[in-house]
């Protein structure tokens, strides 16, 4: 029995790979954002990029060229960028309502054997009549499916990364992967910044390795490389700095305190954003060298291998990073749509608990 999958709002595709990596054949990825075209299709072939806003998205442009037989099972990956769902986008949810709209018209009309969703954890907290709108086609076609908000340093991501994850099958009982990394006698230990980026050559300000693929960091203004020189190595901040090298705006607020911070080799790495490369934007200086963290290590600390090579400029490439889905997540989902199929038998629309599918429904 085969599996395939179509990818909605695909970015660059870290889903799209971690699925590839499962075993999971992904046919097409789906994105407003031409930009993410190039290292879309070279880093996850077969599966093409077609540049279309999901708003208007139709099933048949959806299923264009797509014939399953009757043994075949398809997955739709439907994976927002968290902008819309974060506390900043939901004070104009405008986007995030027609986002959810368009994908809950989709599951309607297609009514796909399984669905994966990755969001921020605001997705299921804020705006509850959104995330029951969200939760009506698999309440009506009687989908089962497991979902929370869950820490993905959990499933060995080197990084504090806090998301929603959601699971549906249609027909059989399915259930969010068991962690695998933590505290616990039988979990492996947190995957640290060290493990992860310790290996690549050191860099200067503005320098690239060519000898690996995209490591490369910004430039920084002598006094932000001062700054730097004066921040402790290995997970220092701001706060050691002497008078005269401190911003006005921190002179006036303990707020964003992890800005110009460095990261600790033995921690998990900061949440990265779109701006991770920028040490103004977060905790993303490197954790000994007077530098942001380059593209390749941010593409580490989101699990991407390092033969999947970014096309675009560092700016961008940055962005596409952080609002990608880590690889090694996608993977650990599409691996337990693999094994829900062959272990499972079908469970029938009176074998589905109400309670279970009720369970997780947020109420104002």
């Amino acid at each position: 029995m085969r599996s395939y999958a179509i990818d909605i709002m695909c970015g660059i595709g870290g889903a799209t790979r971690g699925f590839l990596d499962a075993g999971i054949r992904v046919i097409k990825g789906i994105d407003i954002d031409d930009s993410c075209k190039k290292t879309y299709e070279e880093n996850n072939k077969p599966a093409i990029f077609v540049n279309c806003d999901i708003r208007q998205l139709t099933a048949e442009k959806l299923l264009e060229g797509i014939k399953l037989g009757a043994d075949e099972k398809l997955v739709l990956i439907a994976c927002a960028p968290c902008q819309p769902f974060s506390r900043a986008g939901l004070k104009k949810p405008r986007n995030s309502k027609s986002l959810v709209s368009s994908l809950v018209d989709l599951v309607y009309a297609i009514k796909p054997d399984f669905v994966f969703v990755e969001n921020a954890p605001g997705f299921q907290k804020c705006y509850p009549s959104i995330y029951r709108k969200f939760l009506k086609p698999f309440l009506d076609l009687h989908y089962h499916f497991d979902c929370g908000i869950k820490n993905l340093k959990k499933y060995g991501v080197p990084q504090n990364r806090s998301r929603y994850v959601f699971i549906a099958s249609r027909d059989y009982e399915i259930h969010l992967p068991a962690e695998t990394h933590g505290n616990g006698k039988e979990l492996f230990p947190f995957v640290s910044v060290k493990d992860t980026i310790k290996r690549y050559p050191p860099l200067r300000p503005g320098e690239e390795d060519k000898s690996i693929p995209n490591h490369s960091c910004c430039n920084l203004a002598e006094m932000n490389l001062e700054r730097l020189r004066h921040t402790p190595k290995d997970g220092g901040s701001r706060n050691a700095w002497p008078d005269h090298l401190v911003l006005a705006c921190h002179k006036k607020t303990k707020g964003h305190s992890d800005v110009y911070g460095r990261m600790r080799w033995k921690d998990v790495s900061p949440t990265l954003t779109c701006k991770c490369i920028s040490i103004s934007n977060g905790r993303f200086a490197h954790p000994t060298q007077n530098r942001g963290i380059s593209v390749r290590e941010a593409a580490a600390l989101q699990t991407f291998r390092d033969d999947f090579v970014f096309y675009e400029s560092r700016s961008i490439a940055a962005r596409h990073i952080g609002n990608a889905v880590p690889p090694l997540v996608a993977s650990l989902i599409a691996k337990k749509i693999l094994e829900t199929i062959r272990s499972s038998t079908k469970i029938s629309i009176s074998e589905t608990s109400p309670n279970i599918l009720a369970s997780n429904v947020v109420h104002d």
